[in-house]
């Protein structure tokens, strides 16, 4: 076993952890890009999202799920669902602040809320899941 998967918490709160630890990134780069370097809110997104995707996909695999099975395998599940993460967060953005012309916070609440629930389950039951390989 793992020596990360020995601290005592279920994978739901492993997850949690570690998609608050990604949120937290996230969202740092992403108003550090729009208040510090201004860039516009829909651009952010994406280093925003690259740097979040490093910590979430290492942190998911080893100590989330305790994943085993080869990185060819996972790591391309793993960011087509982060993909598709992505484009959720693209489409919350551009809809909230271009569309809407609401402040961009706004859209960071929603997508913050959002997108784990849909990237749980996707690692869950087809990401990490080392059953016919």
């Amino acid at each position: 076993m793992s020596p990360w998967r020995r601290i005592p918490f279920g994978a739901l709160t492993r997850f949690g952890i570690t998609g608050g630890l990604a949120t937290a990134v996230h969202a740092s780069v992403f108003v550090i890009c729009v208040e510090w370097l201004g860039i516009a809110p829909v651009p952010a997104v994406v280093p925003a999202f690259l740097v979040a995707l490093s910590v979430s996909y290492g942190l998911n695999y080893r100590w989330t799920f305790g994943a085993s099975g080869p990185h060819r395998v996972m790591l391309p599940r793993f960011f087509a669902v982060a993909l598709n993460g992505f484009f959720l967060n693209l489409l919350i953005t551009w809809l909230v602040v271009d569309v809407g012309g609401y402040w961009y916070g706004y859209a960071l609440i929603v997508a913050v809320f959002v997108v784990p629930l849909i990237t749980f389950a996707l690692s869950k039951f087809w990401v990490f899941r080392e059953t016919g390989q």
